[in-house]
Formats: structure tokens, C-alpha cells, sequence
């Protein structure tokens, strides 16, 4: 009977090393529950976090934005009425140039009525003239060069084609009815010219 009795024994020692194991592994299972519980609960709280971060990080963006929109608005309002009072005042400097030109055609007009001299009127005329074409020149103006001149449609428009006089005038200005100017290396009116065929 002992044998008897120690297989029952064994066989409680088994049922109670099972229920001793089925505990562990419930206790264990209980532990991750509550580690898998206290882990979610972390990232959530995480993700609220980082979430109120974003939301702080965005509205900061944003006024930065705003401030940025408001500021440029500012610049662009200024410089146009900046260039709006650039435009208005900008032919000012020019126009003061002329003024002594204008006084000297103003005085030889006076003048003119009582003249007996008519070589001192023409020098007087081209007194000014010369006044006239150094005032371009100190502003960049300059005369450009037709007759005579190989024809350029970059400098010169034709309004006319005519015989050339000799072989080696044609292709060439033969007059010049209006004179062109360039102000720096830009065309500002184009010489209008007779060219030889």
C-alpha cells in the first residue's frame, strides 16, 4: 500500500506543482496586464504631451507667420509710395538742368527785336545750342552718328532708299533727317536716315 499511497502522493504533488504553475503564470499574466495597463497609460499621457508640444509649436508658427505677412504688407506699401514719390520727383533734376538753357533763350528772344548784327545773333544761338548739347552730354545723352555711316537697324530707321550716288555709298546713310540719341547703351530715338541702294 505504500506504493499506493505514494503515487497518490505524486500525483498531488503534480496537481499541486500544476496549480502552484497555473498561479505563477496567472500572477505573471496579471503582472503584464497591469505592466501592458501602466504602458498605455504612459503613452497616452506621452502622447498628450508631445500632442500639446505640436499644438504650442504650431501656434508659435503661425504667429510668427502672421507677424512675417504684416511686416512684408508694411514693406510693400512703403516702397511703392517710395517709387510713387521717385516718380513725381524724379524728371525734377533734369527739369533744373534746362532752366538756364530756357534763361538764355529767354534773354536772346529779348534781345532779338533790337538786334542789328546778325552774326552776334547767331553766335548768341549757338552759345546756347552748345550750353544745350553739354547738358546732354553731362547727362549721358549722346548724339548718334548717321551720315556717312554703314546703315544699322540696331541705331537707325530708313525712311527712305534712294540711288547711291557712288558704288561705295551703298549700304550706306546718305542723309539724316532727325537725329537719334542714346542714353548710355540704350537707344532713345533712332535716327531717322536716307540710305543708298
Amino acid at each position: 500500500m505504500a506504493s499506493k499511497g505514494s503515487k497518490k502522493e505524486k500525483k498531488e504533488e503534480v496537481v499541486e506543482e500544476q496549480v502552484t504553475n497555473n498561479e505563477t503564470e496567472s500572477a505573471k499574466a496579471t503582472e503584464e496586464q497591469v505592466e501592458e495597463a501602466s504602458e498605455e497609460e504612459v503613452t497616452e499621457q506621452t502622447e498628450e504631451s508631445e500632442v500639446e508640444k505640436l499644438s504650442l509649436k504650431v501656434s508659435e508658427l503661425n504667429d510668427r507667420y502672421l507677424r512675417l505677412s504684416a511686416e512684408y504688407d508694411n514693406y510693400r506699401k512703403r516702397t511703392l509710395k517710395e517709387r510713387m514719390e521717385l516718380t513725381k520727383s524724379a524728371g525734377e533734376g533734369l527739369l533744373k538742368g534746362l532752366l538756364p538753357v530756357v534763361d538764355d533763350f529767354d534773354r536772346a528772344i529779348a534781345h532779338l527785336s533790337e538786334a542789328s548784327d546778325l552774326d552776334a545773333v547767331k553766335e548768341g544761338i549757338d552759345l546756347i545750342y552748345n550750353k544745350f548739347q553739354e547738358f546732354f552730354k553731362q547727362n549721358g545723352v549722346i548724339e548718334i552718328e548717321a551720315k556717312e555711316k554703314d546703315f544699322d537697324t540696331d541705331l537707325h530707321e530708313a525712311i527712305t532708299k534712294i540711288p547711291a550716288p557712288t558704288e561705295d555709298m551703298k549700304g550706306k546713310v546718305i542723309d539724316c533727317i532727325e537725329k537719334g540719341y542714346t542714353l548710355g547703351d540704350k537707344v532713345m530715338r533712332f535716327s531717322k536716315v536716307v540710305v543708298g541702294e
